[in-house]
């Protein structure tokens, strides 16, 4: 590990601060407020009886390079929700040992579990955990299926691209759009889906507006001077919806609750098709009301594939 060389100076640095302390021939760390059920103080080990080091050990290590050599403002640790008690005492002794001034936020962020549609942990038939490779490729054969289905007439090669695209996007927008510390039931058809809020429906509302342009070969250079014009409520709420999105990434990247943002997403693209159900774009004859709408429409995929993208997913221009 890159932090090995730093433990035994870690230890050493903690014990003549009077943080650490030899017990039972381990050096641990007893941290007020954290008491067992048996009334007595729980220790936090970094050094044990052997002289091995632990995990403990070397997140207080990697914590301090971070902050003195890196210059990290703020350290975010993702984990399974049962860690709960050793970042709390992980940052407690950050604190303590003085390697934190107050300006610094350091956080953890427990997930929930991963469940079947059983309710049981997410396992394969025969009971054992599933790999992440396995589940890729199961999502990539799905998706192409379904590909295959809806373009018939696509190449291999371009049947390939698509089903990578939504396969991929699927599983991380099935993850992201759950409320990290809740446990989720993985639902290959839900979130496969071109319904409801998942990723093929948002990429399938960006593809859908990307056709608008390509069917009568719009550039956009065409309509950017073109002042937006509401002229009816789903226009006004479409703009609206739109506006709102550097405020949803800002209050998303400070709490880092990433299923807002979903949220967000799948709004503004059920928005969208309101809007595209309810307002003529191309059949409009009024060709500065027509301009507008085409404005909004590419301000919403322009929203739709910005947003997507944070979450570390990809677009297509046909589907």
């Amino acid at each position: 590990s890159f932090y090995n060389s730093m433990l035994p100076g870690v230890v050493e640095e903690l014990t003549q601060k009077g943080l650490a302390e030899v017990s039972d021939d381990a050096i641990v760390i007893f941290l007020e407020g954290f008491i067992g059920q048996n009334e007595m103080p729980i220790p936090f080990i970094i050094r044990k009886k052997d002289g091995g080091y632990l995990y403990a050990t070397t997140d207080l290590a990697a914590a301090k390079f971070r902050m003195e050599k890196l210059g990290a403002t703020r350290l975010i640790y993702l984990t399974d929700a049962r860690q709960k008690q050793h970042f709390a005492m992980l940052f407690a002794t950050v604190r303590k040992a003085g390697w934190a001034s107050d300006a610094i936020r350091m956080e953890h962020i427990p997930f929930g579990a991963i469940l079947g549609k059983d309710n049981k942990p997410f396992k394969t038939r025969s009971g054992e955990s599933i790999k992440l490779i396995s589940l890729l490729q199961e999502a990539e054969n799905r998706a192409m299926e379904i590909a295959r289905e809806k373009n018939p007439n696509l190449t291999q090669e371009q049947l390939a691209q698509i089903a990578h695209v939504i396969g991929i996007g699927a599983l991380k927008y099935a993850d992201l759009r759950a409320d990290k510390i809740k446990d989720y039931i993985f639902d290959w058809d839900k979130l496969l889906s071109f319904e409801g809020n998942t990723a093929p429906y948002l990429q399938n509302a960006y593809v859908r507006i990307k056709a608008i342009f390509r069917k009568e070969k719009i550039a956009f250079d065409e309509i950017r001077n073109t002042p937006i014009s509401l002229h009816s409520d789903i226009e006004h709420t479409l703009a609206i919806k739109i506006l709102e999105f550097p405020d949803v990434v800002y209050t998303v990247a400070n709490s880092l609750a990433l299923h807002s943002l979903c949220d967000y997403l799948y709004e503004l693209a059920a928005t969208f098709h309101r809007f595209y159900e309810h307002c003529p774009i191309l059949s409009q004859e009024d060709k500065s009301i027509r301009n507008s709408r085409l404005l909004l429409a590419d301000l919403t995929a322009r929203t739709l594939q910005l947003g997507l993208d944070l979450l570390g997913i990809k677009t297509l221009e046909q589907m």
